[in-house]
């Protein structure tokens, strides 16, 4: 483990990045992409130099190190994959990158084939977009829908809420009648018995 990092406390904190998210998402799935294709290309030239070492018997890579050809994307090709990864929200470049992470090791392709891999797995991406959006979307609909309140509608014309009434007639009834209603407490509800006449 190095020290230097530890060393650098005196130095200026990092400048926040004055670019658009949707910059930063380009550029850091683009460079992924790179990255990856490196490793496809190198894992490929050591599968070769492996086959070539078992047919000759005899290891010669330590005395020649012919340059190896690398493959470039065309630059139709990398503007589409630009254009698609512009469309990335934020918040799913991480799982963007995992999984095509993931699909790069259970299928271990060639260098030409990780950019097919690549789209696909953006492809995946946009869609889950447009199905959390679609889903977002009804979310907000059904939330923000007029209720109409059906039930306490017709509940409200029928009559007065009025819980101590009932068929029978008690002594205290008669009583409370003819009383004037007494003065109430306002943090208490005011209950009334609907008159009789």
């Amino acid at each position: 483990m190095s020290l230097i990092p530890w060393l650098r406390w005196n130095e200026a904190p990092p400048r926040l990045s004055s670019r658009r998210p949707a910059d930063t998402v380009l550029e850091t799935l683009m460079m992924e992409l790179a990255g990856q294709m490196r490793e496809a290309e190198r894992q490929q030239w050591e599968r070769g130099n492996a086959v070539s070492k078992i047919c000759t018997g005899v290891d010669y890579s330590w005395l020649a190190s012919a340059p190896r050809p690398t493959y470039d994307l065309s630059p139709g090709e990398r503007l589409q994959l630009e254009d698609v990864c512009a469309k990335i929200h934020p918040s799913y470049c991480g799982p963007a990158i995992l999984r095509f992470r993931q699909l790069l090791a259970e299928q271990e392709p060639q260098v030409q084939e990780v950019s097919q891999l690549f789209r696909s797995v953006l492809q995946e991406v946009l869609e889950r977009m447009k199905q959390e959006e679609e889903a977002h979307k009804l979310t907000r609909q059904w939330s923000l829908r007029p209720r109409g309140n059906l039930v306490l509608a017709t509940f409200k014309t029928r009559a007065r809420i009025s819980p101590f009434t009932s068929d029978i007639r008690t002594i205290s009834e008669d009583v409370e009648r003819d009383m004037p209603p007494p003065l109430r407490t306002w943090s208490m509800p005011e209950f009334r018995a609907p008159k009789e006449d």
